[in-house]
């Protein structure tokens, strides 16, 4: 089982923007290490932010140890 998983997860902070996070799917397994890199602005903390729970996405679903 999966212990964090995204599935089509999206951030859209302003309607008819582009979004800050868009249609993002990972699975990380127990015992894995993930790390997000990328440019300035490119939805590294907004992602990490939804994950811990402190945004919520726009659209798709974050579960973690199989709970929604």
């Amino acid at each position: 089982m999966a212990i964090v998983e995204t599935r089509a997860v999206t951030k859209v902070f302003k309607v008819g923007t582009p979004g800050a996070v868009n249609n993002v799917d990972l699975v990380t397994e127990e015992g894995e290490f993930l790390v997000f890199l990328g440019p300035s602005g490119s939805g590294k903390t907004t992602l990490l932010r939804m994950i811990a729970g402190l945004e919520v996405p726009t659209s798709g679903d974050i579960l973690i140890g199989g709970d929604v």
